[in-house]
């Protein structure tokens, strides 16, 4: 009686669970990732963010070149330790704060500053955005005798009536992008499976050639 070398292997959860296309890590990957986006713009707390604009304008004795260039200049102070000690004092809420909240841009065609403030409350950023502006206004307007630029509030900060944060909905479709390019990667580096060669099966003597070698014993 032969027995089979050739066995086939059992298939345990782990090998299962390597057999399975390729499409299966992505697609799990992307709804996972999605699932966890949404999760995050849902009970994350929404964010405020109010503006208020301010103008550089020249003097009798200045040009417009010259008022450009003060209000690239004071965009970049506008969040200095002498702008903001004075706007704590108005926004309520220490420099710190006003550190993390406050950001400003400027133009490079127009002399203008805008200072943006962010917030959980939408009446505090409108509060901090004014402050900053109107403190900045202040410093400014001290050297006007020697810069030649004087700067006026050309737009008070209101209260947002909408969060500037994003929704749920992009969130979610962020955190499912994420998640499928990582789960791309996962499937690039993964190692490769090696097809294993079947074992040779070992040759059994028949009976007509045990008996001949038997006589001949």
């Amino acid at each position: 009686m032969t027995e089979n070398a050739s066995r086939v292997p059992r298939l345990t959860p782990f090998t299962r669970t390597r057999v399975l296309p390729a499409w299966y890590l992505l697609a799990a990957s992307a709804v996972i990732g999605g699932l966890a986006g949404g999760a995050y713009g849902t009970f994350k707390a929404p964010a405020y963010t109010a503006t208020s604009y301010v103008v550089a304008v020249p003097t009798e004795k200045s040009d417009p070149a010259s008022a450009l260039g003060f209000a690239q200049a004071y965009g970049r102070v506008a969040t200095q330790v002498a702008v903001l000690g004075d706007a704590q004092v108005w926004a309520g809420v220490p420099m710190s704060t006003l550190r993390k909240s406050v950001q400003t841009a400027t133009s490079p065609d127009a002399p203008m500053v805008a200072v943006s403030a962010t917030s959980a409350r939408p009446d505090l950023a409108a509060d901090m955005a004014n402050a900053v502006a109107r403190s900045l206004t202040r410093h400014a307007n001290d050297t006007k005798d020697s810069t030649h630029v004087e700067l006026l509030q050309f737009s008070r900060a209101v209260k947002p009536a909408e969060p500037s944060s994003a929704p749920a909905a992009v969130t979610g479709l962020v955190g499912a992008s994420a998640g499928g390019l990582l789960g791309g990667l996962v499937l690039l580096v993964r190692p490769r499976r090696r097809t294993e060669e079947p074992a040779l099966a070992a040759s059994v003597p028949g009976p007509a050639v045990a008996a001949d070698a038997h006589g001949q014993l």
